[in-house]
C-alpha cells in the first residue's frame, strides 16, 4: 500500500473525483474518507471511516488492509472488473445534466422562491432540520424572488432566518463572525469551527438584507463580520486565512462558553448579572456545564424588562463585549488554518469591497485592496495563478474557482473605488479563465494544462461554496456589460442555458448559479457616478447608491482625474463642475443629476422597496 493524504481544500479536484467514487460505491459520502485505488488510480474499494480495532460492526483498518490485500492478490480480474464499472460510473457522472438548454425567464426565478419555500423551516428560520447549515446562497436567491413577486412570504422568511442565525450561538455574540453550522434545529450549539467562506456569503446576505428591509441590526452583522475577519483572520501581508478550529485545549468550545461566575470576574455582579440574563447564562448551562451566550429575542427588548432606558442600555452591553472579548483574548486560542486560498479570497474581498461601499467603511475597502494585490501579486508568480500559499510559497495551479471568485472580486474593488487597475485585472482574469478552464460548451474545475485525473469535468452544484461555473459565469456576465464585450458574454449565457433546466427545477443546489440567472433575466441599470472621489458632494451621491437591494445594477464610479476605458463611461462628463450621476438602464440613460434629492428619484423605480416586517425579530 502506498498512503496518500489529500488537503481537500488544496486539491478539491481529487477530492470531488473520489468523493464521488465513495458516494456512488457506498450510497453516501463524508469525511474522512478512504479510497483504494489500482496502480492506475482507478478506485476498486471505498468507504468512509474505519475504526483502528473492530468496532460499531465495522472492520478495524488492519483487518480490512490483509483482506484488500488478498482480494487484490487472488482476485485480480474481479478488482479490474469493479474498476471499470467504477471507471464508467464516473465518467457518466461528469456528464452535463439533460440535453435540453432553457432560457432564463422572470417567472422562472420566481417560482424557484416558492420552490425553496417548500423546505423553509418557517418557525425557526433556514432550511430543513438538524444539523443547521445557514445557506446563504438559497437566502441571497430568495431575496432576488422576492423582488421579483413581492410576495411577503419570501422576504419575511429570509427575515426570519437573519434573525435567528445572529440571534443564535452560531453567532459568535462576543466576537463577532458565524461558525460552521448548528447541531440543532434552533441555532443554539454549533460546530465551533470558523471558516472564511462562510463569512465572506453571510456578509454579502446581512448587507443584502439590510438594503431590502432598511433593518439596522443586519447592518450591524455584515460589518462585525468584517471586522472579525480583519482583526483575526487577516495574514500580516493582507490575504486572509483559511479557517479557525473548534477546539482548543483538547475540547470543542472551550475557548467561546462561559459561566455566570467567568462573567461576573470580568464585569463585576451589576453588569455581569444585567449580562447573563440578557444573554441567557446560567448555573445549569446550554453546553457540556457552560454557556453558548445567545439572544432569545432582539437585544432592544431586553431593555426595559431588566429596567433599562434603551440607547444606555445597548451601549452598556456593547461595552460589556468588549470587556469579555478582552479577557477571551487571554484564553489558549483555538488553532488556525493559515494557508491562503486564492478562491475563498476572493469571496471574502468581494464581501469586504460590497459592505465597505455600501456602509461607507473605507477600511474594509482597503482591506480588500491590500488581499487582492496579495494574490495577484504573490500568488501569481509567473502570471498564473496559483490556488493556495503557505509558509512563503504559492503552490499549484489554480482552478476554475480560483480565477472566477478572484475575477468577481476585483469586479467588486472597481466599484467600490473606481479604480481603472481593477477593470484590466478583471480583463486579464476573464481571459485567463476562458483560455484555460472553457471547451466543448462547459467549464472544467481543472486547466487544459493541469495534472491529468480519471476524468475531467466540473462540481456544478453550489455547495458550501459557490461552484467555479457559476462565479465564472456570474463574473463574466459582469464584466461583459461593463466592457460590452460580446464573446465573454456568449461564454456565459452558453454555460448558463446548459445548466438552467436543472437548476430551476432544484434550486436548492443552484443557489449561487440563479442569482446569476437573475443578473442575466435584469433588466441591468448601469449607475456612473462622476467626480472627485474624496469630495463630499460625490460621497454623498455614492451614499445613495447603496440605499437599496438592487442585485442587477453595475455601479462605475469615475475619477475625472483617472476615468479609464470602460465604453459606460464614454460620453459622462461633470456637470457645471458638478459631480453627477447617470442612471441607465441596457444602455438607455436619464438626464445626468448632481443632487442626492434628484439621484434619488432617478433610482426610486430601480431598487426593491422593502416589505415590512410583522414581528419577525
Amino acid at each position: 500500500f502506498v498512503c496518500v493524504k489529500v488537503d481537500r481544500e488544496e486539491r478539491p479536484d481529487v477530492d470531488r473525483l473520489y468523493m464521488n467514487a465513495v458516494q456512488m460505491m457506498t450510497g453516501q459520502g463524508g469525511w474522512p474518507m478512504t479510497v483504494f485505488l489500482t496502480p492506475d488510480l482507478v478506485p476498486f474499494y471505498a468507504g468512509t471511516y474505519f475504526p483502528p480495532a473492530d468496532r460499531y460492526g465495522r472492520p478495524g483498518f488492519p483487518r480490512l488492509l490483509r483482506g484488500l490485500a488478498d482480494y487484490y492478490q487472488t482476485q485480480k480480474s474481479d478488482v479490474a472488473s469493479d474498476a471499470a464499472k467504477v471507471l464508467d460510473g464516473l465518467r457518466r457522472m461528469e456528464a452535463l445534466p439533460g440535453d435540453a438548454d432553457g432560457e432564463p425567464t422572470d417567472a422562472g426565478l420566481t417560482d424557484t422562491g416558492r420552490k425553496l419555500l417548500r423546505s423553509a423551516d418557517t418557525t425557526l428560520g433556514g432550511f430543513g432540520g438538524a444539523p443547521k447549515f445557514p445557506q446563504a446562497m438559497s437566502l441571497m436567491l430568495l431575496l432576488r424572488a422576492a423582488r421579483r413577486s413581492s410576495e411577503p412570504a419570501m422576504i419575511e422568511h429570509v427575515r426570519l432566518s437573519l434573525d435567528r442565525m445572529a440571534r443564535g450561538g452560531m453567532y459568535d455574540q462576543i466576537g463577532g463572525g458565524f461558525h460552521r453550522y448548528s447541531v440543532d434545529r434552533e441555532w443554539l450549539v454549533p460546530h465551533f469551527e470558523k471558516m472564511l467562506y462562510d463569512n465572506a456569503l453571510l456578509a454579502r446576505l446581512y448587507l443584502e438584507g439590510f438594503q431590502a428591509t432598511g433593518d439596522p441590526f443586519y447592518r450591524q452583522i455584515a460589518a462585525e463580520i468584517c471586522d472579525y475577519v480583519i482583526r483575526e483572520m487577516t495574514a500580516p501581508e493582507g490575504g486572509f486565512y483559511s479557517a479557525q478550529d473548534a477546539d482548543s485545549e483538547g475540547e470543542e468550545g472551550k475557548f467561546y462558553v462561559w459561566t455566570p461566575g467567568e462573567v461576573k470576574a470580568v464585569l463585576g455582579d451589576i453588569d455581569g448579572e444585567l449580562f447573563n440574563q440578557t444573554f441567557d447564562i446560567t448555573d445549569s448551562g446550554n453546553f457540556e456545564g457552560a454557556n453558548i451566550p445567545h439572544l432569545q429575542m432582539p437585544l432592544e427588548g431586553y431593555a426595559r424588562p431588566l429596567g433599562h432606558e434603551e440607547s444606555a442600555f445597548v451601549e452598556r452591553i456593547a461595552e460589556s463585549k468588549r470587556a469579555l472579548y478582552a479577557d477571551r483574548e487571554r484564553r489558549i486560542k483555538p488553532g488556525r488554518d493559515e494557508k491562503i486560498l486564492a478562491g475563498w479570497n476572493g469571496l471574502m474581498i468581494t464581501a469586504m469591497a460590497e459592505v465597505g461601499a455600501a456602509l461607507d467603511r473605507p477600511a474594509f475597502v482597503e482591506s480588500a485592496r491590500a488581499a487582492a494585490s496579495f494574490v495577484l501579486g504573490r500568488m501569481r508568480p509567473d502570471g498564473k495563478l496559483r490556488r493556495t500559499f503557505k509558509d512563503g510559497q504559492a503552490k499549484i495551479g489554480g482552478f476554475l474557482e480560483d480565477h472566477a471568485a478572484m475575477l468577481e472580486a476585483v469586479l467588486a474593488l472597481y466599484a467600490a473605488t473606481g479604480e481603472p487597475t481593477w477593470l484590466a485585472e478583471a480583463e486579464s482574469l476573464a481571459d485567463a479563465l476562458v483560455a484555460g478552464f472553457w471547451s466543448d460548451g462547459r467549464f472544467h474545475d481543472a486547466a487544459h494544462d493541469a495534472e491529468r485525473l480519471l476524468t475531467r469535468g466540473a462540481e456544478l452544484y453550489d455547495n458550501a461554496t459557490p461552484s467555479g461555473t457559476s462565479t465564472a459565469i456570474f463574473g463574466l456576465l459582469k464584466l461583459a456589460a461593463l466592457t460590452d464585450r460580446t464573446e465573454l458574454r456568449e461564454v456565459a449565457e452558453t454555460a448558463l442555458r446548459r445548466l438552467w433546466p436543472t437548476a430551476a427545477t432544484h434550486p436548492s443546489g443552484f443557489g449561487y448559479l440563479l442569482s446569476a440567472a437573475d443578473f442575466a433575466v435584469g433588466p441591468t441599470d448601469e449607475i456612473v457616478l462622476i467626480g472627485e472621489p474624496n469630495e463630499p458632494a460625490t460621497a454623498a451621491l455614492r451614499r445613495t447608491i447603496y440605499d437599496r437591494f438592487h442585485p442587477t445594477k453595475l455601479v462605475v464610479p469615475v475619477d475625472p482625474a483617472d476615468p479609464g476605458s470602460s465604453p459606460l463611461i464614454v460620453g459622462k462628463t461633470l456637470v457645471d463642475g458638478k459631480p453627477a450621476a447617470y442612471v441607465c438602464r441596457n444602455g438607455a440613460c436619464q438626464q445626468p443629476v448632481t443632487t442626492v434629492e434628484a439621484f434619488r428619484q432617478s433610482l426610486a423605480p430601480l431598487g426593491f422597496a422593502a416589505v415590512s416586517s410583522t414581528g419577525s425579530r
